[in-house]
Order: C-alpha cells, then sequence, then structure tokens
C-alpha cells in the first residue's frame, strides 16, 4: 500500500516550481491560476526570490503549497494513493490532493492561514527550538516544568527530533534545562514565531472562520491529520481538526508509525526537499520512500 506525504513551511527552496512551470503547459496554467487568485505573482517570488524572500511566512505557505499540488496533479493516473498526510500546511495540501478541497479553496485558506499567522507572530514575540537525542517524554516534562512562560511541544517529527514551541523567554529557559537533562542537541530555529502553540490562538480564530465558510467534500482516502495521527474521511472531522492544528503538535511520528500498522508499505513525498523521506526512515528503516 502506497500514501503520499506532503511537506510544510521548511521545504521551499530557491528556484522552486521553475522547471515545472518552463516544461509543463498543465503546470503553468496552474501557477498562473494561483496568481489570479492571490491577485499577486507569487511565483515571481518562487522562481526568482531569494532564501530570505521565501523565509517569509506568508510567502512560504503558499510556496510549498503550489509546488507540492502542481507536481501532485501533473502527475496524472499515476496519482493513486492509498491514505494521505501532510506535515503542518503540508495537511492542507493532502487535502486538495484527496479531492477534500479544491485547489481554489485551499489556495486561498493557505494564504488566509499564512496572513493570519503572520500577524500572530507580529504580535507576540515567539520561536522554535528543536531538541535532538532525548525521549519525548522527557521534553515534555521539562516543557511541563516551566509555569512562568509558555513551552510546548510542537513538532514530533521522529524518534530523538522533537520541535519545541513558546515565548522567546520560555523556550531560552528550555534550551538551559533540556541540555543540564542531557539532550544531545538543542538549536533554536531560525522562525518567525511560536507555531503549533498557544500563541497562535489569534490566528487560529480567524482561520476557523475562513474554514466554517469552506466547502469540504469526503476525500478519495483517509488523510492522517495532524492532531491526532489517525485516518479520517468525515469533512465534519477534517474541518475540525484542521481548526485544531494551529495550536496543537503536529504529530508526524505517530502519523508515520500508525500508517504502517496499517498496511502502508510506500510513502512518496510530493514536492519540497527530502525533508519527510529523510525523518520517514527515522521512523521505519523498512519503509520505501520515493518523490514526485
Amino acid at each position: 500500500m502506497k500514501a503520499y506525504v506532503f511537506p510544510g513551511q521548511g521545504a521551499q527552496f530557491e528556484g522552486m516550481g521553475k522547471d515545472l512551470y518552463e516544461t509543463n503547459p498543465q503546470a503553468r496554467a496552474m501557477f498562473e491560476q494561483a496568481n489570479e487568485i492571490l491577485g499577486w505573482r507569487i511565483t515571481d517570488v518562487m522562481f526568482n526570490g531569494t532564501k530570505e524572500d521565501l523565509t517569509q511566512t506568508r510567502v512560504t505557505q503558499l510556496a510549498v503549497f503550489l509546488e507540492s499540488i502542481v507536481r501532485t496533479t501533473i502527475a496524472g493516473e499515476s496519482f493513486l494513493p492509498d491514505a494521505v498526510a501532510g506535515h503542518s500546511l503540508g495537511e492542507f495540501t493532502a487535502l486538495v490532493a484527496a479531492g477534500a478541497l479544491s485547489f481554489e479553496d485551499g489556495l486561498r485558506l493557505v494564504s488566509q492561514r499564512a496572513f493570519a499567522m503572520q500577524k500572530a507572530c507580529e504580535a507576540t514575540e515567539g520561536t522554535m527550538a528543536a531538541v535532538l537525542g532525548m525521549e519525548d517524554a522527557m521534553v515534555e516534562e521539562i516543557c511541563a516544568g516551566i509555569t512562568e512562560e509558555i513551552v510546548v511541544p510542537a513538532n514530533y517529527n521522529s524518534p530523538g527530533q522533537l520541535v519545541i514551541s513558546g515565548s522567546k523567554k520560555g523556550i531560552d529557559l528550555a534550551v538551559v534545562r533540556l541540555q543540564e537533562a542531557g539532550a544531545k542537541r538543542v538549536v533554536v530555529l531560525a522562525v518567525g514565531g511560536a507555531f503549533h502553540s498557544p500563541l497562535m490562538k489569534p490566528a487560529q480564530d480567524e482561520l476557523s472562520e475562513a474554514i466554517a465558510a469552506t466547502h469540504f467534500s469526503a476525500p478519495s482516502c483517509p488523510v492522517y491529520q495532524n492532531v491526532h495521527a489517525r485516518p479520517v474521511t468525515d469533512p465534519v472531522e477534517i474541518r475540525q481538526n484542521l481548526i485544531a492544528q494551529l495550536t496543537a503538535p503536529v504529530r508526524w511520528t505517530q502519523t508515520i508509525e500508525n500508517m504502517i500498522a496499517n498496511g502502508i508499505t510506500e510513502f512518496v513525498e510530493a514536492g519540497g526537499s527530502g525533508v519527510l523521506r529523510g525523518l520517514i526512515r527515522k521512523v521505519s528503516k523498512e519503509a520505501v520512500t520515493d518523490a514526485i
């Protein structure tokens, strides 16, 4: 059985999607449709922008979504997933790929999500840090012990790699305590804010209205959602989980473990720079990974 997985913020790279635009008429049409819907040329930044240009939240999320969904669409009849999943932002791409959302609605929601998150980042200073070489339970315990600031687990990426998120002061405290407790490495990430933490509540409130007003269909295959790492096909539950996702952790390790337990043996990453394939191999050395 085969699952397609879709990357999130952090999978961007200079010139992303340019090869598709220049060589495939269907891809070119989709990119131009996106430019028209957005009212500005996202492709100019994707194809010619600098690394710094691409790391702006309002650009990054749209760029990663577009490149992934265009690659999936032009794959045509060869795209036959038994399940799909996306990492954070990638969950929106997965829903479009599985037919739960239209391309147009998915693009608009991603645009609204990016702007809402950007505003939340500007309102409260926050950051994230990757914790390497420590059991998840110990990271959770240390985060829970910091009661004077907000610090929470944000991305369960793979065994021994958990990203935490919170206020700047909270992350600084956590870095010291995690290092003292024996973490192999703790790396503060170059991100614009505290994603997947309570500090994203203003963005969640704003996006929930847009999600509530958007039509969702039953997907063509189960979608493993970030908030609980389980397969979902009910549009009502999909909508609820998508709203909860902004302030809840991404349970990627658990998602891959559950997919494998349910019979998935091959994972195909759509677009991005291979980040998800690397994480999947850390969860299971036996898993087959590929890319489109």
